[in-house]
């Protein structure tokens, strides 16, 4: 239907040529071109055209804008692991860092297995006296103990004071007069002196001859009297060795004890205030202990070391404070005070104890010590 005009298809050509040269790097879409302006309709009496060879290259077109990206292919299939290199030579040591902070502190491991025992290490020095501690609560009586098998009889004691004066007996019955003696020379202008005392009974002489009848005597009554006399005295002595026996089965059935001398310290393992261990003492028989020597004191201190508990004493200042008495009232004839003491702390220390090491403190007499007494 068009008619091309020699000119327009010279410029064809060109164009077609231009368009040639462009089919090389963008294939598809020149053809898609070409198709476009070339075969527009069928060609209808055309003349042949000339070879466009001959012709002048036309400029080159401007680069096309770049596709859009085709979408991502499958990651292909790893290849297989290379083999392991050679180890490296060691690189020099560097130096030290700083010392880092300590980190907190761990909790407590379990405790281990004790260790074996080591051995005995020699014995310190004694220590210096503590302060007495705090009597602890009473503790429950103990069951009643065995009576324990006899012990061996003592050493006699020392002699009692004398009793008081008895009352005047009976008269006795008189006695048969005695032999007249041979009389004395009278001195020269002397009087006659008074009489003397009676003698004492002679020895019983031989039975002699039978003598007349005599006239009858007086009644026997006295005789009754003297005998009544002899047995009141040998009741007396019985009831003093009754007395004697009884006391010291008292003290031989009271344990724990140490004897020094004619002295013996005992104790029943307990504690009391001092008026409690005055009145268990009295009724055992005895008093609370009385140190009157050194060696009565190591006696005491051996029996309170191995109870492991201070003792009372009997000695008590309640009259006149700082000066202690014994209970008869008398001045002390010996002591063995700590350093420092007697010193009333607190203003109310009229008692004293013994240490286990042997020292006197003054204390109070309400306080609970270990009773001793003295027999």
């Amino acid at each position: 239907m068009l008619l091309l005009s020699l000119s327009a298809l010279v410029l064809l050509t060109l164009s077609l040529g231009s368009l040639g040269a462009e089919m090389k790097i963008y294939p598809q879409r020149t053809e898609t071109s070409t198709c476009t302006l070339v075969m527009c309709s069928p060609l209808e009496n055309g003349l042949p055209g000339r070879d466009g060879r001959d012709g002048r290259e036309g400029p080159r077109g401007e680069k096309g804008d770049p596709g859009l990206p085709g979408a991502v292919g499958q990651a292909g299939v790893p290849g297989p692991v290379g083999p392991v290199g050679p180890k490296g030579d060691n690189g020099s040591a560097g130096e030290p860092g700083t010392k880092g902070d300590s980190g907190p502190r761990g909790p407590p491991g379990p405790p281990g297995a004790p260790g074996t025992a080591g051995r005995e290490g020699p014995p310190g020095s004694q220590g210096s006296i503590g302060l007495q501690g705090k009597s602890g609560p009473k503790g429950e009586a103990g069951p009643k103990g065995e009576i324990g098998a006899p012990g061996t009889p003592g050493s006699a004691g020392t002699r009692g004071p004398t009793g008081p004066k008895g009352e005047k007996g009976a008269m006795g019955e008189r006695g048969a007069p005695g032999n007249a003696g041979a009389a004395g020379p009278v001195g020269a202008g002397g009087s006659q002196g008074p009489p003397g005392a009676r003698g004492p009974p002679g020895l019983k002489g031989d039975r002699g001859v039978p003598g007349d009848r005599g006239p009858k005597g007086d009644s026997g009554l006295p005789d009754i009297v003297a005998l009544r006399q002899q047995v009141e005295a040998l009741q007396g002595q019985v009831q003093l060795l009754q007395a004697g026996f009884s006391l010291y089965k008292k003290v031989e059935l009271f344990p724990n004890g140490r004897s020094v001398g004619e002295k013996i310290f005992k104790t029943g393992g307990f504690e009391k205030s001092f008026e409690d261990a005055q009145l268990v003492c009295t009724q055992a028989g005895g008093r609370v202990a009385s140190p009157l020597s050194a060696a009565e004191n190591t006696a005491l201190e051996q029996l309170v070391s191995a109870h492991n508990k201070p003792a009372f004493l009997s000695m008590t200042d309640t009259k006149i404070e700082g000066q202690f008495t014994y209970p008869t009232g008398e001045p002390l004839t010996y002591s063995n005070w700590a350093p420092g003491e007697p010193n009333n702390n607190g203003g109310a220390e009229n008692c004293v104890e013994i240490f286990t090491n042997g020292k006197w403190n003054d204390k109070s007499c309400r306080e609970q010590r270990l009773v001793v007494c003295e027999f």
